[in-house]
């Protein structure tokens, strides 16, 4: 007689070890919420410390966006193999401390890697941004998958709990993305931001590990050795800090501004922002024009009223401050409204460029984009366009809706000038000039004949009016000057202009133009 075949038992979900039990709720979304933020908040300060080295271009800006996501990649996919072949939670507080520590590295690191870097081609702006982001964001990026793997207790519930979790990582993304852009970089610099983040790192490690340590003896090695690293990190990153060449004066929410005194002359002063000069101002003689395009736009002015006659004139940029102050000086009474986006300029201006203002010079920090909608038909006799996103116009002060604006703004024998750099095979000041003679009935270009020709990088001047050119009276001012100038207009600038592309607000590839190879 056979015995009676025992009942089967119905399956049941696997119970996972003591030691890899899932975290709280809270702290599992805490972590994955505090570390995709992290990495959100680098990428943002990245811009601030490869900007002064390597420029604030679209391939700077793409370069920082591509070297996070590969390190978030590279992070997730490590974390996620590690969290299969160790236990999650022994490894989760020195991912943490570990990437403080890769975050307070960050800051003398490219100090010293960008002097060495400084204005490279494509191949060093990728080595400097991934020395920017790379090592501390491939950390951070880690803690996620770590964190899933303890939480999928209940395989019925690896949707709802991936889901769940990849969502607030999101959302810690998102929130210090807004919170850094629109809050850290105007109210402090880089280096107590990235030192903040350090530091904040390194406690969360610690508190966490401590937690876990008294919770479950296997998931530290002990919080010894974490305070330890944490010390490392204080002491090495404050001490390369310090040694660190640093090219700011001040950070202001868009520049890294310096100002340098001239040792030629005693009251002169360059602005450099990002490194790169951009101005140059003589506090005791505000009619020296030293650069030669400033010399350029006051040709245009004086040849447009002469010396002592006011205007009513309009600035798109303000940097140092130095033709405003030229108008100012040379015809009292000159109304000049000045459109500068960086209201830190303004403060650095008034506290050491020797910037007044009063009613004749008025600075409102703002978009000129924005701001010049916003000013009455006919009203000013003189534009000047001298915007610059590093040694780039930005793309939507460049197209062909933004100079149909300053044309309804300039009255009619009012004069447009424009300053832009470009470089051989200069695409890009070829569609700018044809940009600007599709709404101007009269243009002309200014610029060194060797840079006409191609053999170099240069500012060139536009000049654009819908009354035509005094370009005699242009041309003779220019030869005061002294130095060799080319002055195209009629069929010379068109042949130079071939058929360059006009810019809209639909297609400006300003970037790519200015791309010399």
């Amino acid at each position: 007689m056979n015995s009676p075949t025992p009942e089967l038992a119905a399956p049941s979900a696997p119970v996972p070890p003591e030691s890899a039990r899932a975290l709280p709720n809270g702290l599992a979304a805490f972590l994955v919420f505090y570390s995709s933020g992290a990495v959100l908040v680098l990428e943002t300060a990245a811009l601030r410390l490869v900007g002064p080295y390597v420029g604030v271009t679209l391939q700077v800006t793409s370069s920082v966006i591509g070297i996070a996501l590969a390190a978030i990649a590279y992070g997730a996919w490590a974390g996620g193999w590690l969290a299969d072949r160790r236990n999650p939670r022994t490894m989760l507080a020195p991912a943490l401390v570990l990437s403080g520590i890769a975050t307070a590295i960050t800051l003398p690191a490219v100090r010293y890697a960008g002097e060495v870097l400084r204005g490279g081609a494509a191949s060093a702006i990728l080595l400097l941004v991934a020395v920017a982001v790379f090592a501390p964001a491939m950390l951070l990026s880690a803690v996620s998958p770590m964190v899933i793997k303890l939480q999928l207790a209940d395989l019925r519930r690896t949707g709802q709990v991936v889901g769940r979790l990849s969502g607030i990582g999101t959302l810690g993304a998102v929130t210090a993305t807004l919170v850094t852009g629109f809050v850290l970089v105007a109210a402090l610099p880089s280096t107590v931001i990235l030192f903040g983040l350090a530091a904040s790192l390194g406690l969360t490690g610690i508190t966490l590990g401590v937690y876990l340590h008294r919770q479950d003896r296997a998931a530290l090695p002990g919080p010894a050795r974490v305070k330890a690293a944490l010390a490392v990190l204080g002491l090495a990153g404050a001490g390369l800090t310090m040694v660190a060449p640093d090219p700011c004066d001040i950070e202001t929410a868009y520049h890294c501004a310096r100002v340098q005194a001239d040792p030629g002359r005693s009251s002169g002063r360059t602005l450099l922002l990002n490194s790169a000069q951009h101005s140059y101002v003589d506090l005791a003689d505000p009619t020296h024009l030293e650069y030669a395009y400033t010399r350029w736009i006051g040709a245009a002015a004086d040849v447009l009223a002469p010396a002592g006659q006011r205007l009513d004139a309009l600035h798109l940029g303000g940097g140092g401050f130095t033709v405003p102050r030229y108008l100012t000086a040379t015809r009292p009474g000159t109304d000049n409204l000045v459109f500068e986006i960086d209201g830190g300029l303004v403060e650095l201006g008034e506290q050491r460029l020797g910037l007044r203002q009063g009613p004749d010079l008025r600075a409102v920090v703002g978009d000129a984009r924005m701001l010049v909608a916003a000013e009455a038909t006919g009203s000013r006799d003189f534009v000047v366009g001298d915007a610059f996103g590093h040694l780039v116009v930005p793309w939507h002060l460049a197209t062909r809706e933004m100079v149909a604006e300053i044309r309804r703004v300039t009255r009619p024998g009012g004069v447009y000038v424009q300053n832009v750099i470009d470089y051989p095979p200069l695409r890009f000041i070829r569609s700018e000039v044809a940009t600007v003679a599709a709404e101007f009935e009269h243009v002309a270009l200014i610029a060194p004949p060797e840079s006409l020709a191609g053999e170099q990088g240069s500012n060139f001047l536009i000049m654009a009016s819908d009354a035509p050119l005094p370009l005699t009276a242009v041309r003779a001012r220019l030869d005061d000057v002294n130095e060799p100038v080319s002055l195209l207009s009629g069929g010379e600038l068109t042949d130079f202009v071939g058929d360059a592309l006009v810019l809209t607000d639909d297609y400006a590839p300003v970037d790519q133009l200015l791309a010399t190879a």
